[in-house]
């Protein structure tokens, strides 16, 4: 099928097959009055008066502007259950500790493969609404065998009915369920967890909260190996809570990514550069938290290819927006919009191994454009708060529409 986009007032996008860092994340794509042809899904041609023949659809885009599908790739968006309680007492002070994952795990426990499909696919869709169009689920509340199963059931069956790409990870490292033994837990992950996973082909990666107070260097270390093992790409969430060495074990073990880093040290930072690790910062979390941010700044100074991501989550960040994520990035990390706007595209599809495939307005790849009531990209920070998607097309079909 031919589809012809027409009337973008303009088109900004960043450029390339794989990561971008330092400086070279300020350099968008951009062009007003252009035209965008789909065919089969895939960008064919970006230019002026592109040509009408064959063309079996037209979407008049009225003047908005023009930027690749969003990828979120970070979220926990298969859970059960809430924890206002948690969030307001945070609100009058109390101190975030991390065992309110247990409270979501209790609730997971109770509920079904289809509440939790159901819970997921509404998450879901409020993302695709604010432009995203493709999204990394993790498990991680479940912390048992069965439950970490039924977790990413759940988003194999979400994912069937959404139109938007989703990437399950296994994170049955998240948490220590109280009940078991620490060392029996990791055996649990390693000889049963990651081996079903992988037959049932649940996952694509694995990933561990490594940081004080969950698991250590070493435990991390032996779960990924396994995982690894096993095929599954590996991710971590380091260096949130403490400088603990989650960073330099990313680099160590060559992760894709590594996530939170809030309290990661220069060195932590040089070896994820040499390594090839990227850093997926999460500025959603520190502001609900109200907690320092990132060291973004000193990222791309150092020539890190940062990525961002919402961390939705029914504990520290209920945030499915991606602009909003920006202008955060934006007003409290300090990056340029152009470098956000590249973290949040290119270098997120990136932190998930699809750079090839999305994150970008370029020929050759899916058709993954989102459509927005804006003048021209700058003021995506400035309307802070604001949803101004009014249409978002996936692999060239409409997904959502606020017509």
């Amino acid at each position: 099928m031919r589809t012809l986009i027409t009337g973008i007032g303009q088109l900004a996008t960043p450029r390339g097959r794989g990561p971008v860092g330092g400086e070279r994340m300020n350099a968008l794509y951009v062009r007003d009055g252009v035209e965008i042809l789909i065919e089969d899904g895939r960008i064919s041609r970006i230019g002026r008066a592109l040509p009408r023949t064959g063309v079996e659809e037209t979407i008049d885009a009225r003047g908005k502007l023009a930027l690749p599908g969003f990828v979120d790739p970070h979220t926990h968006a298969v859970f059960a259950g809430t924890r206002e309680d948690e969030f307001l007492a945070r609100a009058r002070g109390a101190r975030y500790d991390g065992g309110g994952i247990l409270e979501t795990a209790k609730a997971v426990r109770a509920a079904s493969e289809e509440d939790l499909a159901r819970n997921t696919r509404t998450y879901l869709r409020r993302m695709l609404a604010w432009g995203t169009t493709t999204a990394e689920v993790k498990s991680g509340y479940g912390l048992t065998p069965e439950s970490e199963v039924r977790l990413l059931l759940a988003v194999r069956r979400a994912r069937k009915s959404l139109p938007m790409r989703i990437v399950p990870t296994f994170l049955g490292a998240h948490a220590f369920p109280p009940d078991v033994r620490r060392d029996d837990y990791i055996s649990s992950i390693i000889t049963e967890m990651i081996p079903t996973v992988r037959r049932r082909r649940l996952a694509q990666f694995c990933d561990v909260f490594c940081d004080v107070g969950f698991y250590t260097v070493p435990e991390a270390r032996t779960i990924l190996r396994a995982a690894r093992g096993a095929g599954l790409r590996l991710k971590l969430h380091a260096d949130e809570l403490a400088d603990s060495g989650g960073a330099a074990l990313a680099a160590e073990l060559s992760a894709t990514s590594a996530d939170h880093l809030l309290r990661t040290t220069e060195s932590g930072m040089v070896r994820m550069r040499d390594a090839g690790v990227i850093p997926v910062l999460l500025p959603g979390t520190a502001f609900t938290l109200g907690t320092d941010y990132a060291p973004a700044r000193r990222m791309i100074e150092l020539g890190l290819p940062v990525a961002l991501g919402t961390d939705f989550n029914p504990g520290t960040c209920l945030i499915p927006s991606m602009p909003m994520v920006i202008g955060l990035a934006v007003m409290r990390m300090k990056m340029t919009v152009e470098e956000a706007i590249t973290a949040a595209t290119l270098n997120a599809a990136a932190a998930l191994e699809l750079a090839d495939e999305v994150g970008s307005l370029e020929e050759g790849k899916s058709a993954d454009i989102v459509l927005v009531e804006l003048d021209n990209y700058r003021q995506l920070p400035y309307f802070f708060g604001h949803n101004p998607v009014k249409l978002v097309l996936h692999a060239g079909r409409v997904a959502y529409s606020c017509r």
